[in-house]
């Protein structure tokens, strides 16, 4: 049985991949500092530690392949406390495919960003995310190891965080709509996202653990759709019409639209999205 470590395991997306791995008969280890991820994200039959990715050093198990999953995945909190996540998302991503290189790991699925397709100095984010995807392309060229960089498009769906600063805009909408509270909408509203399904990401991760085949720059796991904020309200509108909106001044960092790049997903590895933003909504309780 081959084994696959999850770093950020116990967070939204690790949750959802390692329930799809366990499926599928791997052996699943996690490693998780618990900062965002939560013991409630736990699934039977994979193995978990409390470890942060800067420590990895003092984990001994060996693995076969490695999904490094764990990072601080919002802009706006990069801008209050930047070191933090340079520690996290650069210099931790730096110590686990050294790691992997050490520990002669077979292959690796480094989780990066849309933010890539933007001016990465916009914000700490988007900067620390642009320096992982470089180091990964380092130790690719350098070192030959087997990495491929997955870049994500604004996740949504089962187990999305629903408040505080880690939280995206469905989930933040949702847990207002919860509590009766007037949706905020950041800037006019006309700024477009390609919202991507967990599940779709899932499934696009493991197409490409599964494949042999390399990209050069990066797998873009996306719908290839995107939608104005003010069309996803009305969308939250036409399932909850109680509901109203509030806009709010823009924030630094804010992208003016994302949309996936390419199709090597779908051409190369015959992946497709399955899931769409508007039934996700309507399937709200």
């Amino acid at each position: 049985m081959k084994r696959i470590l999850v770093t950020g395991g116990a967070g939204f997306v690790g949750v959802n991949l390692i329930e799809e791995l366990l499926k599928l008969n791997y052996e699943v280890i996690s490693i998780d500092d618990y900062s965002i991820g939560t013991e409630d994200n736990h699934v039977d039959g994979a193995k978990y530690y409390k470890l942060s990715i800067n420590n990895i050093n003092k984990f001994s198990l060996k693995v076969d392949y490695c999904f490094h999953l764990a990072g601080l995945s919002r802009i706006q909190p990069s801008f209050q406390n930047p070191s933090n996540t340079f520690n996290v998302n650069t210099l931790g991503t730096q110590n686990i495919i050294e790691w992997c290189r050490v520990n002669q790991v077979k292959k690796v699925i480094y989780a990066g960003s849309s933010s890539m397709h933007h001016n990465p100095v916009n914000s700490p984010y988007a900067m620390y995310k642009f320096l992982g995807e470089e180091i990964c392309k380092l130790y690719r060229n350098t070192y030959e190891i087997d990495i491929e960089i997955a870049r994500f498009y604004n996740v949504y769906g089962p187990k999305e965080i629903l408040d505080g600063e880690w939280a995206a805009v469905i989930g933040i909408w949702r847990n207002f709509i919860k509590n009766k509270k007037t949706i905020p909408i950041v800037g006019d509203g006309n700024q477009r996202r390609d919202f991507t399904h967990v599940k779709d990401i899932t499934s696009g991760l493991i197409s490409i653990l599964k494949t042999d085949k390399k990209n050069k720059d990066a797998w873009e796991i996306g719908s290839g759709k995107n939608y104005s904020i003010n069309e996803v309200f009305s969308m939250f509108k036409d399932k909850y019409p109680n509901i109203e909106n509030t806009y709010l001044n823009d924030q630094k960092g804010n992208y003016r639209e994302t949309l996936r790049e390419n199709n090597d997903m779908l051409d190369l590895l015959e992946w497709k999205p399955k899931h769409n933003l508007k039934d996700y909504i309507s399937s709200l309780v």
